[in-house]
């Protein structure tokens, strides 16, 4: 078998995507040749059976540029793939779609959204399945849809005795956006801080195009409680270089819409790392005293020192529990396996 994938950014050291980076490079023991259509290329090292093409976005190219670039490169390729694999963008299958039905090409997309527009529906009719791993993704209530392992490797994200877990250590790791409600975190922190709670919160994370004036909100926000160390910002951090991170820290948070499945998430659970959440997605994967309400800034602060206050054994538990669990359900070995098992079929 033959894979072509279609990607947003192939990049090892991206601190969003660069996890499937890892990806492709596991992906590739399993078949002969793998070609890659991304948007954008960065930092790339893949098995010598892998060729990345890029649409030209790292380039400046126009955006009619990336799709007749898209349609030289699926054509020019087809007889170097049997099936395609896109992940996340519906619109690559929407424009690709009648031509890899004429060419007799199995299509699958991941699509892991809660929300589809129109091109995500038209997407999943033209997909032979949509894979997802929340049970609150817009592709579940399809009939041919299946539920997927999230793809986290665990052999990267695990715990290391030689890093040691620093008490009271908090962590955000994501982009400092709205949506991500990092503003309701701070808040929190600074709740703890009255109360006289010795916590210091790490933010590895950067705002995306838009959210720059939110980001300035958050730092004057924080400014008292930054001067006091008690909150410190990051920046960008690439995703190979996370895993200490979740291992140093006692509780990672996620305060994503509902329906977000973040794998982020199952990064630090898979670290032995605590976490608090507040998407329902989590609720079969977490107990009551791992999630809080949204948007509530004093429960938030409740849970995270509910949590801090268990003995120490008690979090070793949980973390060991937390990790089963990601290996047993969410392993990018059982991810690869999988699909290399639909697209086989």
């Amino acid at each position: 078998m033959k894979l072509l994938i279609i990607t947003q950014k192939v990049d090892r050291h991206d601190d969003v995507l660069g996890f499937f980076h890892n990806w492709i490079e596991k992906l590739a023991g399993f078949f002969a040749g793998i070609a890659v259509v991304c948007l954008e290329r960065g930092d790339v090292n893949l098995p010598g059976n892998v060729h990345v093409m890029s649409l030209g976005k790292e380039k400046g190219c126009s955006r009619l540029q990336y799709v007749l670039n898209f349609y030289r490169y699926i054509t020019r390729e087809r007889k170097n793939y049997d099936a395609v694999f896109v992940h996340m963008n519906a619109v690559y299958v929407v424009l690709g779609g009648l031509l890899w039905k004429l060419w007799k090409k199995k299509v699958f997309m991941w699509y892991n959204h809660e929300y589809g527009n129109a091109l995500a529906k038209a997407a999943v009719k033209l997909v032979r399945t949509a894979f997802y791993t929340s049970s609150f993704s817009f592709a579940s209530r399809y009939l041919n849809s299946k539920r997927m392992p999230a793809g986290i490797d665990t052999d990267i994200f695990a715990p290391d005795n030689d890093v040691p877990r620093i008490e009271n250590a908090l962590l955000y790791v994501g982009r400092i956006a709205a949506i991500k409600k990092v503003d309701v975190l701070v808040d929190a922190v600074s709740l703890l801080e009255q109360k006289g709670i010795d916590v210091v919160l790490q933010i590895a994370g950067a705002p995306g195009k838009g959210d720059e004036e939110y980001y300035q909100d958050i730092r004057r926000e924080s400014a008292e409680i930054e001067q006091a160390g008690k909150i410190r910002f990051l920046g960008k951090v690439p995703n190979h270089a996370t895993p200490e991170l979740y291992q140093r820290s006692q509780i990672l948070f996620n305060l994503s819409p509902p329906g977000l499945f973040d794998k982020t998430v199952m990064e630090a659970m898979a670290c032995r790392c605590l976490v608090l959440v507040s998407s329902p997605a989590f609720k079969e994967m977490l107990p009551d005293e791992c999630m809080f309400r949204e948007g509530d800034s004093e429960d938030l602060a409740s849970k995270i020192e509910g949590l801090l206050q268990l003995p120490a054994e008690q979090r070793q538990e949980s973390g060991k529990g937390f990790r089963q669990r990601v290996v047993e359900s969410h392993s990018l070995k059982s991810l690869v396996e999988k699909l290399t098992k639909e697209c086989a079929e």
